[in-house]
């Protein structure tokens, strides 16, 4: 959520940066809200003044035995409209916070300037699209004819776009979940994390998911909890609600989890195999930093993700993600993405975000500094990686002519095999 003291100090500022996401974004209702709220404020305050000074009165004419009839009346009537300006002041701070809620974050100043994603710069690339001396198949028909992903059944099962793994499929499928974890937690400096797979709202808006994103989400009926759509949502929400000391920070935190999204938005695309699914496996990685170091953190985070690209041997670049296509919550975004050959082209597969402090404000996670003042640490996350997709890269990056498939070598002491 953006800081209203922010707003306040600097109004065109905070304007100029939304707008470079979406000309049409504004904080002027807010700052409309804020000056009724305040004018509001002040003529309680003064009130309350009124109605303590009237109060003293009535004492000192009780002492003399004069009636206080009239002026004790006055007291009641200056105290109903105290309770009514209370009861507006309440409305609009509910409004004020509703609005922020609904207001996406501010972009850096480095974020690149751009109307879509079309306009994401290509920052870095490694290796070279996969070159075949036969024609390759797509994931999903490999995957089909070596009865490692049952795509069918999974729909039976569940529906569309729900997927079941079997035999060597499910055992490649954890084998990248143990790697990645091992990789971030030994090599890495991270603290492994198992946490619940549902949340509640207050979670969820913590994060930002809620309330714009709504109909994003699985809801269970008559509970307050969601199916998480990300480890994101419950690792960053573990200090909610607390003050952390600075020698605490940086804190390195990495979780898999299945993840759920409706993906309401998403009619049409990517209909096909692993790539767009309601249901999928992902390793997280989460960061809680200080202000003054959440960018180099955030190119470390982003460095972490494409490790795992490298040590699988599977090509990739890194974007950056201009002011239009950034998420709701994030500053700045890289997105790596994995060359897939049945689409030839690359497919995002990480995205690696700084949201400054404005999850930390939604969740009120705050730090104490070495002078003892108190104030919102940094959130950054990213996928370290998704591992569905991983799946599918390996798949087609790594048949053969003969019809097999090649485990990367990272792969093979927790597969137990080297091919398919």
């Amino acid at each position: 959520m953006l800081d209203i003291k922010l707003i306040r100090e600097n109004p065109e500022k905070v304007n100029e940066l939304l707008k470079r996401r979406n000309p049409e974004l504004s904080i002027d209702k807010v700052l409309e809200i804020d000056a009724e709220r305040r004018k509001i404020q002040a003529q309680a305050d003064e009130l309350r003044a009124k109605r303590k000074n009237e109060s003293q009165k009535i004492g000192m004419m009780k002492k003399n035995g004069e009636n206080t009839d009239a002026i004790q009346e006055e007291v009641r009537l200056i105290g109903d409209e105290i309770k009514a300006l209370e009861e507006k002041q309440l409305e609009l701070d509910s409004a004020q916070r509703d609005f922020l809620l609904h207001t996406p974050n501010i972009p850096d100043e480095t974020t690149p300037v751009g109307t879509s994603e079309e306009d994401n710069p290509t920052v870095k690339t490694w290796g070279e699209p996969t070159k075949f001396g036969f024609t390759p198949k797509a994931h999903w028909d490999l995957c089909e004819e070596k009865g490692i992903v049952d795509f069918e059944r999974g729909v039976k099962i569940s529906q569309s776009r729900f997927i079941l793994y079997r035999g060597k499929g499910a055992k490649l499928e954890r084998a990248i979940i143990q790697f990645f974890l091992d990789l971030h937690t030994t090599e890495h400096g991270y603290e492994e994390i198992l946490p619940p797979f549902m949340a509640n709202a207050a979670t969820m808006t913590g994060t930002g998911q809620l309330p714009k994103f709504a109909e994003d989400m699985y809801k269970c009926v008559d509970e307050d909890l969601y199916l998480i759509p990300t480890a994101e949502v419950p690792v960053t929400n573990i200090y909610q609600n607390e003050i952390l000391n600075e020698e605490d920070l940086p804190k390195y935190m990495t979780a898999y989890t299945p993840c759920f999204r409706r993906e309401a938005g998403s009619a049409g695309k990517d209909t096909r195999g692993l790539i767009r699914v309601h249901q999928f496996n992902k390793v997280e990685m989460v960061k809680l930093t200080t202000p003054e170091t959440s960018k180099d953190e955030h190119e470390k985070l982003t460095r972490n993700a494409e490790r795992c690209l490298e040590l699988l041997g599977l090509p990739y670049r890194r974007v950056a993600l201009c002011t239009a296509d950034i998420g709701f919550s994030a500053n700045k975004c890289f997105d790596l993405e994995v060359w897939l050959p049945s689409y030839n082209t690359y497919k995002e597969i990480s995205s690696c975000s700084n949201f400054g402090d404005y999850q930390a404000r939604r969740a009120n996670i705050r730090y104490r500094n070495k002078e003892g003042k108190v104030q919102f640490v940094h959130t950054l996350n990213g996928s370290g990686l998704a591992v569905g997709r991983t799946f599918a890269a390996i798949i087609e990056n790594f048949q053969q002519e003969d019809g097999t498939v090649i485990i990367p070598e990272v792969l093979r002491k927790y597969t137990g095999f080297d091919k398919i």
